[in-house]
């Protein structure tokens, strides 16, 4: 186990560790929704048949997952260790670029489950081409890839903040750590964030003066789009905000936005945690109201190196029924 440290923990080691009957519980119901006849992950039929499963894990898991939905706490997050992954038959950790889960493992209907408890999963078919279950891991030649592929630091940033329906939850589930074990996922929250921003800052930080771009995994074309309006970085209630940033992509307009911007930035440095993940952990993190990245790491390409998976979760999909074409889980545009 990773030593603790006030920025540094890890995630199996805040009481929220599935015991050994729970764990087996959780495999025997996911392997239920690997029969091999539809186990197509990205089909609404077996979307369909996650849901249900999910009435069926143990009630330990539906009931932390449901008070998370409630109320994501200060931090914003939710880590539950001792999910099953299918560990003894894994394959080598993928290389490819957009690498992604079509047909359904242990793992993945781990993840569509919870997405599934959550509300309804959701991808975006410019990025990762619509998969609603997609591979974090390092890519050769990709090393300073500002994105899920890349292994150098990655800054805090929500999720696809630049569009007009950001999942609500991003959820991701620990198949292999780094060699190392230096990989660390860090999050911070506005909840603890805000109280160090002056009263000028948050203001700033309400207003409409951010043009945040797509980030680079949706394509090198994204970021030059023509309907990128300014954007607040900050909205709805004023002592709960949500946060729609991402360091690398949200431009300010103008130099009191700047000046906002770098303050937020200090004050997530200041209140962040690094969670160094092992297999079968999970992490749920609320969009609305966290922002995330990842420390550097070396990866080997041997096929051992650090592999999680990640999936969106909307609590309305009705909500964005004009970007679905057909009703589907995909957002077209």
């Amino acid at each position: 186990m990773a030593e603790t440290t006030p920025d540094t923990h890890h995630s199996s080691g805040l009481g929220r560790e599935l015991d050994r009957a729970d764990t087996d519980a959780c495999e025997r119901v996911a392997r239920t929704l690997l029969n091999g006849e539809n186990d197509q992950v990205d089909s609404p039929e077996w979307v369909a048949l996650a849901r249900d499963a999910w009435e069926e894990l143990p009630l330990r898991l539906r009931r932390e997952v449901h008070r998370f939905r409630r109320h994501s706490g200060p931090m914003g997050t939710l880590e539950i260790g001792g999910l099953p992954v299918g560990q003894a038959t894994l394959p080598p950790t993928p290389t490819v670029p957009g690498s992604v889960q079509r047909t359904a493992g242990i793992s993945a209907a781990v993840l569509t489950m919870v997405a599934c408890g959550l509300g309804e999963p959701l991808a975006y078919r410019a990025e990762k081409s619509g998969a609603l279950v997609q591979d974090v891991v390092p890519v050769p030649g990709q090393e300073t890839f500002h994105g899920n592929a890349g292994s150098v630091p990655l800054s805090f940033h929500t999720e696809n903040g630049f569009h007009p329906h950001p999942p609500d939850y991003v959820v991701f589930l620990c198949l292999r750590t780094d060699h190392d074990r230096r990989a660390g996922m860090r999050v911070a929250g506005i909840r603890q964030a805000l109280p160090l921003l002056t009263p000028a800052d948050r203001q700033a930080l309400f207003t409409p003066e951010f043009r945040t771009a797509p980030p680079p995994s949706f394509g090198p074309a994204s970021s030059s789009r023509p309907d990128l309006e300014p954007r607040p970085v900050l909205s709805g209630a004023a002592e709960d905000p949500d946060i729609r940033m991402a360091q690398l992509v949200t431009t300010p307009l103008t130099p009191r936005a700047a000046k906002a911007l770098t303050e937020f930035g200090r004050a997530c440095e200041a209140t962040a945690r690094t969670l160094h993940l092992m297999p079968g952990d999970l992490v749920i993190i609320d969009n609305r109201v966290t922002v995330h990245g990842r420390t550097a790491f070396h990866p080997r390409y041997d096929g051992a190196d650090r592999w999680l998976q990640r999936t969106y979760v909307t609590t309305d999909l009705r909500r964005s029924r004009d970007h679905r074409p057909q009703d589907a889980h995909v957002l077209a545009r």
